[in-house]
């Protein structure tokens, strides 16, 4: 039985290497992560992943995604010449987010307004009250999943949350989960302290919720990240271990 459990287990980790791996990163995305106009964002890209990441999210032409909280823009950017014209990228931020997060909504703004990045909508909402103008293909938060239950954005219930995410995608739509991992069996503790997440209680909660969980990718892992600072501690800051979670609206 150890023997067959120890197989399993490889070949799990092989097919999760298998999903961020550069060959998996199609023409479409290629593109538009050459896109002359990130120019600035690069700097960041060997550390953020955001190749593997999105080939792992299956974004692709013609999906309509929401980047929920997206901070300077560096997914929205990558996100909107993703899926092109006949794509749409919904940029939400949460009214109580916004609010710490001067000037990156107005930025948001700015950057629909922007010639070749027509495709992008901004959003604001109560944090409580997740909604889209229509149902989308893909929901992606990177980084601020732990952000919903703390008291600057007025304790939202992360299941309540989740189920509107649920409502808002199409069956066999995608939330896409990124987050800094905290110690296993802390649930909830370290999200307003630390800045982290248990993984275990994220995927409680999403099941709770009525999603499948449909496979992680290990690009961001760091095994030499303890769990036990916070994430803007000089020591480990852009470097966190942090998950990436895929969870899919059955079809």
């Amino acid at each position: 039985m150890r023997a067959l459990w120890s197989t399993g287990f490889v070949i799990a980790a092989l097919c999760v290497s298998r999903l961020t791996a550069a060959s998996d990163i199609k023409p479409y995305l290629a593109s538009a992560l050459a896109d002359p106009a990130r120019a600035a964002d690069t700097k960041d890209d060997a550390r953020r992943k955001p190749g593997p990441m999105l080939a792992f999210s299956g974004v692709k032409p013609g999906d309509k995604i929401v980047d929920l909280i997206p901070g300077g823009g560096y997914f929205t950017r990558i996100l909107s010449k993703a899926v092109g014209d006949k794509g749409h990228v919904f940029v939400v931020w949460p009214n109580e987010y916004a609010k710490e997060s001067h000037p990156d909504p107005e930025n948001s703004k700015k950057l629909a307004a922007t010639p070749g990045y027509g495709n992008i909508t901004v959003l604001e909402q109560p944090a409580a009250a997740f909604s889209t103008p229509e149902p989308v293909d893909m929901v992606l938060t990177v980084q601020n999943y732990h952000d919903y239950p703390d008291v600057f954005m007025g304790k939202v219930d992360p299941v309540a949350f989740d189920r509107a995410v649920f409502e808002s995608l199409k069956p066999g739509g995608i939330f896409l989960v990124v987050d800094h991992v905290a110690a296993a069996g802390s649930g909830l503790r370290d999200t307003d302290t630390l800045h982290r997440v248990d993984p275990a209680i994220v995927k409680k909660e999403l099941a709770e919720a009525g999603f499948e969980f449909v496979g992680e990718s290990d690009a961001l892992r760091n095994p030499a990240d303890d769990h036990t600072k916070k994430v803007f501690d000089p020591a480990i800051r852009g470097h966190t271990d942090q998950f990436i979670y895929k969870f899919q609206r059955p079809k």
